[in-house]
């Protein structure tokens, strides 16, 4: 039987606090640190590997966090969400985003459907239409094929379709697989819109608006910005719009769109990319071939994560690990570093993932929580974050832990070699030299050259940036936050801190204000 306790009520936890801390810097200096690199890495799915080497964990550590795992009971409740259960107790719903990617377990029927038919329906009637829009069977008005596609969203609607599509782009176009251009309209901020319009050829775009509710009001604002300049351009908008909604909301039905695919309350923003959030822009502009292969890749990252062996199991192990540094050690932040220009936006997605799930004070069941939940995620590209905010990493007063990713091949497959070395060489030079430095430190009698060292970091490692690679790696940090929700006995799958702004909002807009509110209405002149 499942039960929901704080952490700080489980004899595993009391006993963490007891261990010795690992000496990072001595820990990874010489062939110590040669032997835990090479001991501490975990496969992660399709050619990626977690190693954490580089983190403050040694096999005591280890050892009490494995017990930890069980006492929490985190692959049962693993197990309890994907068979159904009502996990997100906030809003009474059950989570079933990994059901996109797979069946993990039983049958879940819900609202008289089975869910998994249905996910798997909505994507075949996306794969369908995607291919007709290829082959030029659905087309402007004027007969002729659209070569962009736009989506219109915000929040999870647009960060990891977004991050996935800028990953995947320049795969695409060495693979033969670049169906169509996409962009991306999220900001109310009317230049967003009006920026990325005037880039596009209108009479060729074809406009996916994602909204489950259909009232979001970001959303709706920007989908009228784009009505109105595709009537002024002299095209009707209906021949260049499809929907992503809940079959209740009022856009499921109406013939202001080419088509409607369904999602349902079951399918947070922040995990939907599996979902046809993600699968109908990511699907037209790459084809449902390569969406399907990302798909599989997610799925035998949610395979790993079952394991009941925290050794085994990368994600746990990943989340385990940060609770480790968040609640013991007190590490407040952490840094997502991609070696990888095509994952750019991928901290970002992250940033919502993570924060928006794990950034609660209140446990499940609305109690305040007396230890710390989700740190601050925060993070940039190598090697441009270098010439920017290592310097603050590597001797800053805070010790911030650093989840770095890299890829020995890229994906585009051109180089130079200058200076006896090529540019994909260079790059992982730099993140393997990056994460010694932050590990071991310098020694130097000038103060300012002085760098303190024992500051934390894990890297995944893979062959190259694929769609499959992909897949398990958006998983990997999926299951990385589920797990730590767990841990922290929260309710990772509800978001009302992203609620009262907008309630104010809408005061503001209607002249409903008073106070402090109504000043600041007024000096923004609204």
């Amino acid at each position: 039987m499942i039960t929901w306790k704080n952490m700080d009520t489980l004899a595993s936890y009391q006993e963490l606090q007891s261990v010795k801390p690992v000496a990072l810097r001595s820990a990874m200096t010489g062939e110590n640190g040669a032997q835990r690199v090479q001991n501490y890495s975990v496969p992660m799915g399709e050619g990626l590997a977690f190693n954490y080497g580089a983190r403050p964990v040694d096999d005591d550590v280890l050892a009490v966090l494995a017990k930890f795992a069980q006492e929490a009971q985190l692959t049962e409740k693993f197990a309890a969400l994907y068979n159904g259960e009502v996990i997100n107790t906030g809003e009474n719903r059950r989570v079933l985003h990994h059901m996109c990617r797979g069946q993990l377990g039983d049958a879940v029927i819900a609202d008289g459907v089975d869910k998994r038919e249905f996910y798997v329906g909505e994507q075949k009637k996306i794969a369908e239409f995607a291919a007709k829009v290829h082959n030029g069977e659905i087309t402007n008005a004027a007969g002729e094929k659209f070569t962009t596609v736009c989506q219109i969203g915000i929040g999870g609607s647009d960060l990891g379709p977004r991050a996935i599509y800028l990953a995947l782009e320049n795969w695409a176009k060495v693979n033969n697989t670049l169906k169509m251009k996409a962009a991306f309209i999220s900001n109310v901020d009317p230049d967003d819109a009006a920026g990325v319009l005037c880039t596009l050829d209108l009479a060729h775009s074809l406009f996916v608006l994602v909204s489950k509710s259909g009232t979001t009001l970001e959303t709706l604002t920007n989908e009228s910005f784009v009505k109105d300049a595709l009537i002024k351009a002299g095209l009707n908008p209906s021949n260049h719009m499809v929907a992503v909604t809940s079959e209740t909301s009022p856009l499921a039905a109406s013939a202001d769109y080419l088509a409607a695919f369904f999602m349902d309350d079951y399918i947070g923003g922040r995990y939907s990319s599996s979902s046809g959030v993600g699968g109908c822009v990511l699907s037209l502009a790459f084809g449902s071939d390569v969406f399907a292969q990302f798909l599989d890749g997610a799925a035998e990252a949610d395979i790993l994560a079952k394991n009941e062996d925290l050794l085994k199991n990368p994600a746990m192990l990943d989340a385990l690990i940060g609770v480790y540094e968040r609640n013991v050690l007190g590490y407040p932040n952490t840094a997502v570093l991609p070696y990888s220009q095509a994952l750019s936006r991928f901290p970002a997605h992250l940033q919502q993932l993570d924060m928006e799930s794990n950034g609660k004070s209140v446990n499940r069941f609305g109690e305040p929580v007396n230890y710390a939940t989700g740190p601050v995620i925060f993070g940039e590209p190598g090697t441009n974050g270098q010439h920017s905010f290592y310097q603050l990493l590597h001797q800053g007063t805070d010790i911030i832990p650093l989840q770095f990713v890299g890829f020995k091949n890229s994906q585009m497959g051109s180089d130079v070699m200058i200076q006896g070395s090529t540019s994909q060489q260079k790059l992982c030079a730099n993140v393997a030299a990056q994460i010694v430095a932050f590990a071991c430190g310098k020694d130097d009698e000038n103060a300012n050259k002085q760098f303190a060292g024992g500051r934390p970091s894990s890297i995944i490692i893979g062959e190259k940036l694929t769609p499959k690679a992909l897949g398990a790696l958006l998983a990997h940090f999926e299951n990385k936050v589920m797990f730590q929700g767990f841990a922290w006995n929260l309710n990772s799958f509800d978001q009302e801190g992203v609620q009262l702004g907008k309630v104010l909002a809408k005061k503001v807009l209607a002249h409903d204000t008073d106070g402090a509110l109504k000043v600041y209405s007024d000096l923004l002149n609204i």
